[in-house]
């Protein structure tokens, strides 16, 4: 009997040491998980941080598109002479677009 008692005393310590290392393998995985988490909840700020940023960068274009349209609607509407002011301005804008777009082809060949 002292041979049984004796064999079953080494499994026990061959479990035990299975049970720690295989508790030390998850306290390693579940600290690893701790910092993804950490570290996900960072990004998430900062992400958040960014988006806000850009929401009020948005509604400040916003307000500033909406006046220039109300502008424009206002001298188109105010007459003829402004029309063909608007036509000369559009036609020179147009034309300095495509100067700029050739000079631009024309540098980079």
């Amino acid at each position: 009997m002292a041979d049984w008692n004796r064999g079953h005393g080494s499994v026990d310590d061959m479990l035990d040491a299975e049970n720690k290392r295989m508790t030390d393998n998850l306290a390693t995985k579940v600290s690893r998980l701790k910092s993804l988490a950490y570290e996900i909840d960072r990004e998430v700020d900062d992400q958040n941080e960014y988006l806000d940023g850009m929401d009020s960068n948005f509604m400040s274009a916003t307000g500033l598109l909406s006046g220039s349209v109300k502008r424009f609607s206002t001298m188109v509407r105010s007459g003829r002479d402004n029309r063909r002011l608007l036509c000369y301005v559009s036609l020179g804008l147009v034309v300095v677009f495509f100067l700029l777009y050739y000079l631009v082809s024309r540098i980079q060949r």
